[in-house]
């Protein structure tokens, strides 16, 4: 059994597809499921999403697994045989592993099948870019599946190998990118008193954005406005530029305090605006809702850990990255947790990070006495 989820887990981080094109990915899935234990799979569900589901014998609560299918358009700098063979792709946020913990849930039901109940392991296409989880809940095919219960988890690198890490309410950020676009004129870089240059306006407005910072990570106002790129002119030394951009990337602990963000860096940008005589245009995008962990969910995590005989570790604050389980937990009883990869583990997102398989027994128990406790009401 560990043998075959272990082999998954390195194809799948063979052969990485970036968020919105993940077939092939989807189709190992689906045929990994076919090959070990049949059951009913609906496919191309917000795009390559699929869904196996396993109804047992009597009725009872709907419990749903999700993953993510997706990987990062990052060039892995590892050289072990299963190292990415797709150039500039690569498994850089541990979404193999995630999968492969999901889909090796199949050989425990087919070991200890429940009597009743419903489990939906749920594989979710584009996570990175925050587009999967609502195109996958608006897609008509989803809106059957109904379930009572979400649940998800998170490898974490920095935390102890094989821990739980749980967070009450808040799990981690809202997150939202946006660019600002500003339109001057340009003038003979001899006589810039003839165009109007949008320099001094990006220097404003970063300036303005800086002071909103407040990144003590135990305060509930939480702000953080990161920097991406700046871009303005181009390497033409006669030319006084017309045109500046600035990206960002927000961060906010909720949706209230990203929305009052939001509403102050529009009012700062139209002000800078008009005292530069600029035209200006906002655009929003790559948006993932802060999730928020259900009670009763977070409840039933805990226990599944403490009868594991698992560490836990609750999460003094949420967790800084975006995660589009948020569409989840505004639409379902849902929560998320995190299992440690190790505190000397390369951290997300790292040229050089790869999911340790260490965890795959641990979250495949985790998820499964959480559907048993939820099924047999223990």
């Amino acid at each position: 059994m560990l043998s075959e989820i272990k082999k998954l887990r390195k194809t799948l981080h063979q052969y990485p597809e970036l968020s919105g094109q993940e077939v092939n990915t989807a189709k190992r899935i689906k045929t990994f499921i076919e090959t070990h234990h049949k059951t009913k799979i609906i496919d191309r569900i917000g795009g390559h999403g699929l869904a196996a589901i396993y109804e047992f014998s009597k009725e009872g609560p709907t419990i749903m697994i999700r993953c993510e299918l997706d990987a990062l358009p990052i060039q892995e700098k590892n050289t072990f045989n299963h190292r990415s063979k797709t150039k500039n792709v690569s498994h850089k946020c541990g979404h193999d592993g995630h999968m492969a913990m999901v889909a090796g849930l199949i050989f425990s039901f087919k070991a200890q099948p429940f009597k009743k109940g419903k489990v939906i392991l749920l594989f979710q296409p584009a996570e990175e870019t925050g587009k999967g989880a609502y195109k996958m809940l608006n897609d008509k095919k989803f809106k059957t599946l109904t379930p009572d219960y979400v649940f998800a988890l998170h490898n974490l690198p920095g935390e102890p190998l094989g821990a739980v890490i749980t967070k009450s309410d808040s799990f981690s950020a809202s997150v939202q990118s946006m660019t600002v676009f500003l339109t001057g004129k340009e003038a003979h870089a001899s006589e810039p008193e003839n165009g109007i240059n949008p320099t001094l306006a990006i220097a404003d407005i970063i300036s303005a954005f800086s002071k909103l910072n407040h990144t003590n990570p135990k305060d509930e106002n939480f702000t953080l406005l990161t920097p991406i790129h700046i871009n303005m002119g181009q390497k033409s030394y006669g030319v006084s530029p017309a045109k500046g951009e600035l990206h960002y990337t927000l961060r906010t602990w909720n949706e209230k305090t990203m929305n009052l963000l939001e509403t102050e860096l529009k009012a700062i940008v139209a002000r800078v605006s008009k005292l530069h005589d600029l035209e200006f245009k906002t655009e929003w995008f790559e948006y993932f809702p802060a999730t928020m962990n259900d009670d009763t969910c977070t409840a039933i995590i805990n226990k599944a850990a403490k009868e594991n005989h698992f560490k836990q570790i609750e999460s003094p604050f949420p967790l800084k990255f975006g995660e589009d389980f948020g569409w989840f937990s505004q639409n379902y009883k849902s929560a998320m947790f995190g299992l440690g990869s190790g505190i000397d583990a390369p951290a997300l997102h790292h040229a050089d990070y790869d999911f340790p398989d260490e965890l795959l027994e641990t979250g495949i128990a985790m998820y499964y006495k959480i559907i048993e406790n939820i099924i047999t009401d223990k």
